[in-house]
């Protein structure tokens, strides 16, 4: 039985969903981001501890497909971006496309009606958060940055940090409070 769980952005929700399942006494055979897949049926009682448990938690089992989708196209877009490796040529409408075999016209109309933006803003958004954290972990450079996210060069990554967050990037590298957003709530 699969269950579409919304709010999962990292392998810490990951085992947190596990073990919610887990403590139910429900077995799973798979646990990824935005789902769970158990062994077998889940009786009604358990799956309503369950229900409770995950929004007690921060998450919720989502129903209905469009949400479902929408949860996937998150998934996919914040695991392509914590992966560092975008290349400068980078479609986000290719990539969705050929991940969920779904016309990216669908999958942006679906997006934009249940989120109010737009899989364009939401994906900015995925990496300009992605740019404030390697800021603040300092591993990498500008120029490092821009090419592991598929910048064409520092200059847009910059122009398009300051269009979204109000500060340059190295204005906002001397911020006393970075005003990070948690990944659920953009």
């Amino acid at each position: 039985m699969k269950i579409f769980i919304k709010n999962m952005v990292c392998n810490r929700c990951i085992a947190a969903v596990e073990n919610i399942f887990h403590n139910a006494g429900v077995k799973t055979s798979a646990v990824l981001l935005g789902e769970a897949e158990t062994e077998a049926d889940v009786s009604p009682e358990k799956m309503q501890a369950i229900e409770k448990e995950l929004l007690d938690t921060g998450f919720e089992r989502i129903m209905d497909s469009a949400h479902q989708v929408v949860e996937k196209i998150k998934n996919l877009i914040i695991i392509k971006i914590s992966d560092l490796d975008i290349a400068e040529d980078f479609l986000l409408s290719e990539f969705l496309s050929s991940k969920l075999h779904k016309d990216y016209s669908s999958l942006s109309k679906t997006f934009s009606q249940n989120e109010n933006i737009t899989l364009e803003q939401f994906f900015i958004l995925q990496k300009i958060e992605k740019v404030k954290e390697l800021l603040l972990y300092n591993e990498f450079n500008l120029t490092e940055i821009a090419g592991k996210l598929g910048y064409k060069s520092v200059q847009h990554l910059s122009s398009q940090f300051r269009n979204t967050t109000g500060f340059t990037p190295t204005e906002f590298k001397k911020l006393k409070e970075h005003n990070r957003k948690a990944l659920d709530n953009l």
